[in-house]
């Protein structure tokens, strides 16, 4: 039987909710991510995607089904899970090296040590030079590569990334997705990265998860295949047009049937 790094088995959430009854978000959800592996999860819009990592991440709690890292059942949050979130939840009175270094000096890890680790991470995502810069200084991109960093610097045994580059214009996210592709294969960093944009998704997965309108559920899953390395010129392979083509038509019908049960 083959090990995953992480696994989510039959997962289920119902929110209770006193206006509309009970709301089922995601429904006997399966997926599996491998040690190294670097997996997209797209669908529509309130396909439950964020309630599905939320889930992974111990953020929140579900109604069935079992969350494994490494075959072990967790619960609750545990910085075996890094997480980076669309808003950059940086502190803005420290600056970038001190962000940084911040979840390394909840766990006293010493001052020489974790200044050392800053660095190196500092270093790997791009921003040597600004180590003493506040955010309130730093452009969107900048600060999602700081909090990137932070939480590289915490060593996870996975990275759980919900839409962290939504928030940036068209230019500065293809450089982020660059970055982070470059990031994945220097580290070996186990990624499960939520999105709903199509081309994010097939530049930088090794295979795609493609859910379906709410409930939602695993309609289809997709191996990527790209030659070469991952770059806005991936852009234009037929190889990568080929699959972005198949997840648009399965997301297209997905909404077509959402708004037929209207």
């Amino acid at each position: 039987m083959e090990q995953y790094k992480l696994q989510a088995v039959d997962l289920t959430k119902v929110f209770e909710d006193s206006k509309r009854g009970s709301v089922t978000a995601i429904d006997h959800v399966n997926l599996e991510v491998k040690d190294g592996e670097f997996v997209m999860i797209v669908g529509p819009s309130g396909c439950g995607k964020t309630t599905l990592i939320n889930i992974l991440g111990g953020l929140n709690t579900l109604t069935s089904g079992q969350v494994l890292l490494d075959g072990r059942p967790v619960e609750g949050p545990g910085a075996d899970r890094g997480m980076v979130f669309q808003g950059y939840s940086l502190f803005p009175w420290l600056s970038v090296q001190k962000n940084v270094e911040f979840g390394l000096k909840m766990k006293k890890v010493s001052k020489d040590k974790r200044s050392q680790i800053a660095k190196k991470y500092i270093e790997l995502v791009g921003l040597t030079g600004f180590e003493q810069a506040l955010p309130k200084q730093l452009s969107g991109g900048m600060k999602q590569r700081v909090a990137i960093a932070r939480t590289l610097a915490n060593e996870p045994e996975i990275l759980l990334m919900d839409e962290p580059f939504g928030a940036l214009d068209a230019q500065t996210r293809v450089v982020m997705q660059e970055l982070l592709a470059d990031i994945s294969k220097k580290t070996k960093t186990t990624i499960l990265f939520i999105t709903h944009d199509i081309d994010e998704a097939v530049l930088l997965g090794d295979r795609i998860y493609v859910m379906s309108r709410r409930p939602g559920t695993v309609r289809e899953v997709l191996d990527v295949d790209l030659p070469g390395e991952r770059t806005h010129e991936s852009l234009v392979l037929p190889e990568f047009l080929e699959i972005k083509k198949k997840i648009m038509d399965m997301l297209w019908k997905e909404s077509m049937d959402a708004a037929l049960d209207q």
